[in-house]
């Protein structure tokens, strides 16, 4: 994950990302854990679900964002906040459960990391991951285009990268020989957004920001008027003023 999240743009279609998070959640078979880890807990927005659910257990939330667990040290959930990368940090104790929704695709060399993660895990303990899938599709693509045709090419060329999670095989190859049962699915929520140029709005919270981070003005807000143009053209809204965005997204539950 990168540095100099803003917790407000993030958080403002947190009923779409929270969705996911929750059905995430149900599918993890722990009635009882003692140590939970929300990995990439951003602004604490589900932990607070984790701790609904898990009342006795010890919740660690982890992030290397400042930013995101100020607003997450906020919400007064009992639970320990730990500022850290999330591909090298090391639990103190075996865990229960790993939860980590919408944050591992931000980490690099998945073929290390989530053997590694299972590696954490108690006996019976369980690794529940969900991750965007979306990279494909022109909320993502366009951003490629628009960085590939302006005078800001070659600093985005540099910050630019390859669509981060593999398709759901590659994570059962992985997976199913560290696991006594394994799920994996994938869902496509179509989202009906509202407000002018949307989609934009919602990547901007996210995979967008790393590119704008990149530039300075005036650079930033042509790349970012770029964008916004394609976007919108590739989801233009209805009659209704609604726009639908459908997004995929991968889950998988691994019991160890």
């Amino acid at each position: 994950m990168t540095a100099g999240w803003d917790p407000k743009q993030y958080l403002t279609f947190d009923n779409h990302r929270l969705r996911p998070a929750l059905e995430l959640l149900l599918r993890i078979p722990h009635d009882a854990p003692a140590q939970v880890v929300d990995l990439g807990c951003g602004p604490g927005n589900v932990t607070p679900y984790l701790r609904e659910r898990w009342p006795g257990a010890v919740i660690t939330g982890v992030d290397n964002s400042g930013e995101m667990l100020t607003t997450a040290r906020k919400s007064g959930v009992d639970a320990t906040w730990c500022e850290a990368d999330l591909v090298t940090w090391t639990p103190e104790a075996p865990v229960d459960v790993m939860y980590t929704n919408a944050a591992l695709q931000w980490a690099e060399d998945h073929e290390a990391l989530f053997p590694r993660l299972m590696s954490m895990l108690a006996p019976g303990g369980v690794l529940a991951v969900q991750m965007p899938r979306n990279f494909g599709q022109p909320s993502h693509t366009t951003m490629k285009v628009a960085a590939a045709q302006g005078p800001w090419a070659a600093k985005l060329a540099r910050v630019e990268r390859r669509a981060p999670v593999a398709e759901p095989d590659f994570y059962y190859g992985l997976l199913a020989p560290l696991s006594e049962k394994l799920d994996i699915w994938e869902t496509r929520y179509v989202q009906v957004l509202t407000g002018e140029n949307p989609v934009a709005e919602y990547t901007k919270g996210s995979w967008l920001k790393p590119m704008l981070d990149a530039l300075e003005e005036p650079e930033r807000s042509g790349f970012e008027a770029a964008y916004r143009k394609l976007v919108l053209a590739a989801y233009p809204p209805r009659e209704d003023g609604t726009t639908l965005f459908p997004f995929t997204r991968l889950f998988m539950v691994a019991v160890n």
